[in-house]
């Protein structure tokens, strides 16, 4: 596949540069002026002998500086590591540090984590509107020139790992590519199209999907954060056609009394991931947007969706309404198989084990870490997703469970382990274990199951206080319990499944 992230912006602004290519609270930017923007960029990261190779960090709400950013670097050959604005700083600072970022750039909003974290690190920090554009303002508009292979990294997204540490996850220009190119018809994406970016696009949900309309030369709505009252809003000004939401956000949206009255007739259809929707759910968007809903499933690694249910699976009432709790079927271009976790061994329709998949849009590795990318990604391609499912007869994917003890909340990926460590921390625990109960709007909620140290008293809602500087929010517990002891096997391992089997009990499926 002949093609470069960088290329989006230089080919459209030289077909359609008086047209916008983004739309934000406070400013609409044609594709000229975005190109010539993300020049500036690449000149003053020149200036700083910022090259090929190097990462810089930008942590902000989604906003068009994060494009300027993204095509700037791309020009000289730099990547773009956007940080999860909900971490603290310690949590920051363990991302920056393990990409070896060179500059770290930052909205206002967050000055105040981004110095702490700059001047404890030295690092060169750019902080604010006013800042950003004195930074650009003296570089010409000249385009660097860099064009890249396509194996090179165009994006480097961050996952917390399952010891806790965070992984940089190396997204090449060809698998940016292959999700950008293969699957806008399928999404009913194309060049008259009015695309929402309401995700945030340190997530493979906000920025794949932000790119693949950018792709076709469409014009992308960027929403800093969701206030469903103001996000309706902002949908039925701007006549949005398409857009990527979250099950947990569309529930919010349908809430809004007086959401179904609305004018939607310019829609075209929303896609959602991250966790299945209900059939109320489901139901209830249908009624107020009434137009497709399409599911995906995908993950970081995999430069998200690699499967799809299909609007015209979305049937809660028909006869095969059964097939609302699977994922969809692969891609054409993506192969799947489940096979035993512990041979290795490809399983028959029907049995359950570990999801892996094959295709052009697997990452590239892991930034510096090649035993867990080993771990992770086989010598011939195979990634092993760590969720566990079954294929049926026709090719759908169900999941089931997951391998590895990940927690989903609100489309936001959680480890035990992280938790776990920051948790052991307090001077009344003696053990701590992180499980994911359902929880009715984020899918999973965190929930920690304590045992205190002898002689102890304590009290979940001030744990959960303590736990408040020291962990992002989507990541402290929102229960707690207390035991005992913990349930472990013969060789000690905390037997999970036990914790969490009376909260799933009933569920067909023991993940939000």
């Amino acid at each position: 596949m002949d093609y470069r992230v960088v290329d989006i912006v230089r080919r459209h602004a030289r077909s359609r540069g008086d047209q916008p290519a983004l739309i934000a609270a406070d400013a609409r930017v044609t594709w000229a002026e975005l190109d010539a923007r993300a020049n500036r960029v690449g000149q003053a990261l020149r200036a700083m002998e910022v090259g090929p190779g190097d990462r810089i960090a930008h942590l902000d709400k989604n906003s068009i500086a994060y494009f300027e950013l993204l095509f700037g670097a791309g020009k000289v050959g730099a990547v773009l590591v956007d940080v999860n604005w909900r971490l603290v700083a310690r949590e920051v600072g363990e991302i920056v540090d393990d990409a070896q970022a060179k500059l770290l750039v930052a909205g206002e909003e967050f000055r105040t984590v981004a110095e702490q974290v700059a001047s404890a690190r030295e690092l060169p920090l750019i902080v604010g509107g006013a800042a950003y554009e004195s930074w650009i303002a003296d570089q010409p508009a000249d385009d660097p020139g860099r064009e890249p292979a396509e194996d090179e990294i165009a994006l480097q997204l961050y996952t917390s790992g399952t010891t806790g540490l965070p992984k940089g996850v190396m997204l090449t220009h060809a698998n940016m590519g292959t999700l950008a190119e293969a699957v806008t018809d399928l999404w009913k994406l194309d060049s008259e199209s009015v695309s929402l970016v309401a995700m945030p696009l340190f997530h493979i949900g906000g920025s794949g999907w932000a790119l693949a309309g950018l792709n076709q030369g469409c014009r992308c709505v960027l929403v800093r954060e969701v206030v469903p009252d103001q996000l309706l809003d902002t949908m039925e000004r701007e006549r949005v056609t398409n857009a990527f939401l979250v099950p947990a956000v569309l529930q919010f949206l349908c809430a809004v009394p007086g959401a179904a009255e609305r004018d939607w007739s310019a829609f075209r259809s929303i896609a959602y991931g991250a966790s299945p929707i209900t059939n109320e759910a489901l139901k209830r968007s249908l009624a107020t947007f009434g137009c497709d809903l399409i599911q995906v499933y995908g993950l970081t690694e995999t430069t998200g969706a690699i499967t799809e249910l299909p609007a015209a699976d979305h049937d809660p009432d028909g006869p095969r309404a059964y097939l609302m709790r699977s994922a969809g079927r692969p891609y054409p271009w993506v192969e799947m198989k489940i096979t035993d976790p512990s041979t290795g061994d490809v399983l028959p329709p029907g049995e359950v084990g570990e999801v892996w998949t094959r295709s052009p849009q697997n990452m590239a590795g892991y930034w510096h870490k090649p035993e867990e990318t080993a771990a992770t990604l086989a010598a011939d391609g195979w990634l092993r997703t760590g969720d566990a499912g079954y294929l049926d007869a026709e090719g759908y994917l169900y999941l089931t469970d997951r391998v590895k003890d990940m927690i989903v909340s609100g489309g936001e990926n959680v480890y035990p382990a992280e938790v776990e460590n920051v948790l052991a921390d307090h001077p009344d625990i003696a053990e701590v274990a992180v499980i994911g109960v359902p929880d009715e709007r984020f899918g999973e909620g965190v929930h920690a199951v304590v045992v205190p140290r002898a002689g102890a008293s304590m009290d979940a809602d001030a744990l959960v206080e303590w736990a408040r500087d020291r962990l992002a929010g989507f990541k402290r517990p929102r229960s707690v319990s207390f035991v005992d002891a913990l349930p472990r096997n013969p060789s000690g391992k905390i037997l999970k499944r036990e914790l969490r089997a009376p909260y799933w009990e009933g569920r067909e499926r023991q993940i939000g």
